[in-house]
């Protein structure tokens, strides 16, 4: 069935969220602050992890780092859009709607929550390549191992930011959705260059998550998003 990954992934994001706000009911501010610094430091290895695996290859047995030109280029012009967009900010305001709505109005951390784990579970290769491979062959696989991963960071965000995280089944279900439904379309853009540029750039976004959990919020995780799709442009540049 087209879109069972879809379906399965955001199963385990709701599943995630429900354990993590049990969890959280009986933990005090000094846990929760502890959970958001693992979570924090977790993600920034993740990122670092994802953006090296992209960045350093071996030649002639040696250590050597590619892709600077596109990093900054696609960083530079994604950022900049962005801005101009000022995507952070309609997200923000879709997580105050949605606090509203859902009778969260005192929940100091309901934005965040949504907002922060969104863009973490959200941004990647795998939700991409998942989505396509589930649209043309019905191959829900990558989606499904993507759902047990969302889940594990779910609880644990839910645990240390409330229930707005739960809520981030939204942005999975309309991103890997619409992909889904879009796959034949998108299939012949998504060539071996353009998922290196994607899981690159994705893997450093993901990063700068983590420095917002760690730190608290000094990036505007969202207004850098354009940056993915310029990446994905850029590996069809004669450059």
């Amino acid at each position: 069935m087209t879109g069972m990954g879809t379906i399965i992934n955001v199963a385990g994001v709701l599943a995630g969220g429900m354990i993590g706000s049990l969890f959280g009911k009986f933990m005090t501010e000094r846990y929760q602050d502890a959970m958001m610094k693992v979570c924090g430091l977790c993600v920034i290895f993740i990122g670092i992890s994802g953006a090296l695996e992209k960045i350093l290859t071996i030649s002639d047995g040696k250590l050597v780092s590619g892709g600077t030109m596109m990093m900054i280029g696609s960083f530079t012009i994604g950022t900049l859009l962005g801005e101009w967009m000022n995507i952070e900010q309609k997200m923000e305001q879709f997580g105050e709607w949605l606090k509203a709505k859902t009778g969260n109005a005192k929940d100091n951390l309901f934005v965040e929550g949504f907002v922060t784990t969104s863009l973490t579970i959200c941004i990647g290769a795998m939700a991409i390549v998942g989505s396509i491979q589930d649209g043309l062959l019905g191959d829900y696989s990558i989606l499904a191992a993507k759902a047990v991963l969302d889940l594990i960071i779910v609880v644990v965000m839910t645990a240390a930011m409330g229930k707005g995280c739960i809520f981030s089944a939204i942005p999975v279900a309309i991103l890997q959705g619409s992909v889904t439904l879009l796959a034949g379309f998108m299939e012949p853009v998504m060539t071996e260059a353009a998922l290196h540029n994607l899981s690159l750039t994705g893997s450093m976004l993901i990063f700068c998550v983590g420095v917002n959990l760690f730190w608290g919020k000094t990036v505007k995780v969202a207004n850098m998003l354009p940056t993915i799709v310029v990446a994905v442009i850029w590996a069809f540049l004669p450059i």
